[in-house]
């Protein structure tokens, strides 16, 4: 076995690879950016080297800096993650050259998966099943036209060299061909530096449903079962899961031996996902495969009980493959969603800054944490957004799906804005916990999972304002020097009045007053002419309990100083802060003069001049950051005054980029 890995990535794939080399008694070797000096990844590998500057292009891309890396350091072995170099042709070809193993595919096997429309006229002359389209080398744009006119709608744009949803475009006429490929074209060529593109008819209300291949030297190929990633935002993953509650046992063993053909079409070594798009009626067709280890493989891991990267490490290293397919068993369900920083009520626009608190559940047979980070850390613009990946697993779907429910509910995020709670909606949702989520499900439907909660309930509020009490009580009655004190007592009391507290709780900028008399665990309640007698009232852990109205209710539910988060008796998470009792608020009275940068980031595209009259909602600029582009809007009517950015240019969060005449 090697003795020296590097890990030419970072976050939370780079610690995964860390903890499975510290198991099999590899040295582990982190490289790192200006950006992730204190990072997790760099904090337990064994060593770790600089490889330049914060963005990706001046790091993590860097080939000449990564192999020096590994030449200075000893490493025999360069495990490449996902995403950045894993499934660049000349990273692979690069590490041959210079005598240091690659542990992924070959780099003909990684070409000739890397352009989607190569990838399927080969798998065209291996009878893996194809979606009707266009895969050719003529990209003039009225060609392509003339060919989805003739292939039909809807159709599908996909930039050839991409990946992950990045840049595809869905057209359901001739009229909304021509816009929808210059955008394709434009985020291909930025994000790939290649503008070709494919067409494909666009198979309606489909599910995505890839299967674990391994190969090695020997001439062995298998696959581990499949893994349903049906859930998607913008072609984006949310819920991956396995077994498939679609699949039948003829239907798996169909799509696995198209996997495993797919694979040998390539002479594949490693592990690899073969991604087929699969219809209502069960027919599925080959989409592509990443030539890589997944985002989602602890879900495979779990269930099958092994450990594809230890796979990956004895395969690179020359060992023949630790199973036949007939010795592959499945065992149970498993669930991975992923933690990020961003805001679902703002567009999942991505965060950035501090977590000031991190908490997430307990490790167990039932949960398991990749994370990149801990608390205190920065998710930095650079970069992914990603916080963790929480997997579950348990004997059965329904199982599972509330081990799930009871690990999202453990978590608690402070500083950049976070899905959790969206997380915790989907997995209540009838469309999952029935299994007929389509991959456009969550687009069509977004609204029931972003912004069906409402407004919260007396009840809850008055739960969250006993929490509060409770806290500020606990907090400060005791006083070191005189534990007798009346004057440390926190229940309000004064003289010729009857004690009362006002508890004010923000749920956005709205805020809310809730009366208060009473002290230690008994108190009257008052908000918006609703009233509710509490008795008994105590924390306990993570839980509140209490009779109110003679009601006993029990709540998960954590307080602190700053804000207070509560489940209410339907599962749903409130997320409530706290406020000065006594306050007044001031409000933007800019009238929506001006479009600033939501976020660091790159313009990428400018459409408006000065002296432009343009409408409300009206596209202005598209900025890209965080992988993914933002549009930003006119937020009114009016005439453009000026435009401070260009395109190309870089600019900070906050910054002004047009302003609107008076």
């Amino acid at each position: 076995m090697f003795e020296r890995v590097l890990i030419a990535n970072r976050g939370e794939i780079a610690c995964r690879v860390i903890r499975t080399c510290r198991r099999l008694g590899i040295r582990s070797i982190a490289v790192y950016s200006e950006a992730d000096r204190d990072a997790q990844h760099v904090r337990l590998a064994d060593e770790a080297w600089p490889i330049g500057g914060p963005r990706p292009a001046e790091s993590y891309l860097r080939i000449e800096a990564i192999l020096d890396a590994a030449k200075k350091s000893g490493a025999q072995a360069i495990h490449p993650g996902y995403g950045f170099l894993s499934e660049n042709t000349a990273f692979s070809r690069a590490c041959q050259e210079a005598g240091i193993v690659f542990i992924g595919p070959d780099p003909e096997s990684i070409e000739a998966m890397g352009s989607k429309s190569a990838a399927k006229r080969l798998m065209a002359k291996h009878a893996v099943p194809l979606v009707p389209g266009y895969d050719g080398d003529n990209q003039d744009n009225a060609f392509l036209a003339e060919r989805a006119h003739a292939i039909g709608y809807p159709l599908i744009i996909k930039p050839s060299a991409g990946g992950g949803g990045k840049g595809m475009q869905i057209v359901r006429c001739d009229a909304e061909f021509p816009e929808a490929l210059a955008t394709a074209q434009r985020v291909a060529q930025a994000a790939f530096g290649d503008a070709s593109m494919l067409l494909e008819r666009y198979v309606e209300h489909p599910r995505h449903i890839e299967f674990q291949v391994f190969g090695d030297r020997h001439g062995h190929v298998i696959h581990l079962d499949e893994r349903e990633c049906s859930a998607q935002r913008r072609y984006q993953k949310v819920l991956e899961e396995t077994p498939s509650p679609f699949l039948t046992p003829e239907m798996r063993a169909a799509m696995g031996a198209a996997a495993v053909a797919a694979a040998r079409a390539v002479n594949y070594v490693g592990a690899g996902t073969v991604e087929f798009i699969v219809g209502p009626q069960g027919d599925f067709h080959f989409m592509e495969m990443n030539t890589r280890l997944q985002v989602e493989h602890p879900v495979t891991e779990l269930t099958h009980g092994i450990d594809l990267v230890e796979w990956q490490l004895r395969i690179a290293h020359g060992e023949a493959l630790p199973l036949t397919q007939e010795q592959v068993a499945s065992h149970g369900h498993a669930i991975e969603v992923r933690l990020y920083a961003e805001d679902p009520e703002q567009n999942f626009l991505p965060g950035s800054g501090k977590l000031n608190a991190l908490r997430l559940p307990a490790p167990s047979r039932h949960v398991r944490i990749d994370g990149g980070v801990a608390q205190g850390d920065t998710v930095t613009i650079f970069y992914d957004p990603m916080i963790a990946k929480l997997i579950v697993w348990d004997a059965d779907r329904p199982q599972a799906l509330q081990r799930l429910r009871e690990a999202l509910a453990e978590c608690e995020i402070e500083g950049p804005k976070s899905n959790v709670a969206f997380l915790e909606r989907l997995a209540r949702h009838p469309a999952v916990t029935e299994a007929r989520i389509d991959t456009g499900y969550l687009d069509r439907h977004l609204d029931e999972f972003v912004t069906g909660q409402g407004e919260p309930d007396p009840h809850t509020l008055f739960a969250a304002a006993t929490a509060a009490l409770l806290h500020d009580e606990a907090h400060l009655e005791g006083s070191p020097a005189d534990p007798h004190s009346p004057w440390a007592s926190a229940d309000a009391w004064r003289v010729g009045h009857a004690g009362k507290r006002i508890v004010a709780l923000l749920r956005g900028e709205t805020r809310r007053e809730i009366e208060a008399h009473g002290h230690g665990g008994n108190y009257a309640l008052a908000y918006g002419g609703h009233a509710s007698e509490v008795r008994g009232a105590r924390l306990d852990g993570d839980a509140l309990s209490a009779r109110f109205d003679d009601e006993a209710v029990r709540h998960r539910l954590r307080s602190n100083a700053h804000r207070v988060l509560l489940h209410d008796a339907e599962g749903r998470r409130w997320h409530l802060d706290r406020a000065p009792a006594y306050a007044w608020t001031s409000k933007d009275t800019s009238g929506g003069s001006q479009v600033v940068a939501p976020m660091p980031g790159r313009i990428v595209l400018v459409k408006a001049r000065p002296g432009d009259n343009v409408e409300e909602g009206q596209e202005l600029l598209v900025m890209e950051a965080m992988k993914m582009e933002l549009a930003l809007k006119a937020p009114r009517a009016g005439t453009i005054e000026s435009v401070s950015a260009a395109q190309g240019e870089f600019v900070e969060a906050d910054v002004v980029l047009v302003k609107f005449e008076a």
